[in-house]
């Protein structure tokens, strides 16, 4: 049987809340983006009043996260450093009070971490179900969802009444929980980015079928999948570090809170900066095209003055071909109703993903 390994349960502390504090500070820069993002450019009736709440709702979580992180690194190395007595068998001092399950400020910790993880998963599902306009398609996240609610209460439940092995959170009591917890959370993520990254695919490839044009969506699709893997790699790093009973789950899961609100902010952030871009983009006159190359790159085709140089009359000779297929003529219903079905789908998920995907 694997027994505790990894850096000290004191080290652990300082080494965790100086991450969390960095990260913090970035998610609080990333939250002011946000609202920005979220507010810049909209009439007052135009604001995304749930967007805001959650992501309002986020901050306030992780800083009272932040806030118990502290007082508790306080009290375990300072205040408690040569008075904390956790019994004739147990560690006592700094090492007692951190290992001890039951101390309110770990509850706290926990109970805030249950929070928030609701929240960022919830969020990750509801995107799911607003692109693919399906509730069956995200019946089983939602499972999985509720699965992290109850698993979450199981956890701070059996730290409550921990009496035996209190000092001990990879014991029979609370250990099951919370392996439990962070698997259905992973899953969970997992399965939800994967449909979204999936169904943005899907529409981008069929794009790419009826247009010259390069999909707009394919962006979207990174941002997805960046996000998604930034939070999945750190959540199975932490169960990982669990499963083998090492330490350095502690530090991970601090680090974590922080990453749920970036990867949220992030998402709203580089699509607002990608609308942007691409409305900047359409604004901008395009210069014609002629088989391939753009109008600064055909020789007769410049801004120079026409009294410098004398031009000639260019004739040009076009020929158009057009091939159609006998057995299936290109306005029988059934092509026009196959067509008419895939740009319904592209202009949804277009217009769900470049003007809703803030939700």
């Amino acid at each position: 049987m694997l027994q505790p390994n990894g850096i000290p349960l004191d080290t652990a502390a300082i080494v965790s809340t100086v991450l969390e504090g960095i990260l913090y500070g970035f998610s609080v820069f990333m939250f002011i983006g946000t609202i920005w993002s979220l507010t810049t450019g909209r009439k007052s009736s135009e604001f995304n009043s749930r967007m805001i709440t959650v992501a309002c709702l986020l901050l306030i979580i992780s800083t009272t996260h932040m806030v118990i992180d502290i007082i508790r690194t306080q009290e375990g190395l300072v205040k408690y450093r040569d008075t904390f007595y956790s019994g004739p068998d147990g560690p006592n001092g700094p090492l007692g009070f951190f290992s001890d399950v039951a101390e309110w400020s770990f509850v706290a910790k926990n109970l805030i971490y249950t929070l928030q993880t609701l929240v960022g998963d919830g969020v990750v599902i509801y995107r799911c179900y607003v692109v693919w306009q399906s509730r069956l398609v995200v019946i089983v996240p939602l499972l999985l969802w509720c699965s992290v609610a109850v698993t979450g209460a199981g956890c701070v439940y059996s730290e409550t009444q921990a009496t035996t092995d209190k000092e001990n959170i990879f014991a029979s009591g609370t250990g099951p929980w919370i392996t439990a917890f962070l698997v259905s959370t992973l899953v969970a993520n997992l399965i939800s980015t994967t449909l979204l990254a999936y169904r943005i695919w899907n529409v981008s490839r069929r794009v790419g079928h009826i247009q010259v044009q390069k999909s707009t969506l394919w962006p979207f699709l990174r941002i997805i999948l960046d996000s998604g893997i930034l939070y999945s790699i750190t959540l199975l790093a932490a169960l990982l570090c669990f499963v083998a009973k090492n330490r350095g789950h502690y530090v991970l899961l601090d680090m974590i809170m922080p990453i749920i609100s970036i990867t949220f902010y992030l998402v709203i952030i580089r699509v607002t900066l990608k609308k942007s871009s691409s409305q900047d983009h359409h604004a901008r006159p395009t210069p014609p095209i002629f088989h391939g190359f753009t109008a600064s790159e055909i020789p007769f085709y410049n801004d120079t003055p026409s009294s410098a140089y004398p031009l000639k009359r260019l004739e040009v000779h076009m020929t158009h071909m057009t091939e159609t297929h006998e057995d299936e003529p290109a306005d029988s219903p059934n092509n026009k109703k196959d067509r008419l079905s895939t740009n319904e789908d592209i202009e949804s998920v277009q217009e769900i993903v470049e003007d809703k995907f803030d939700v």
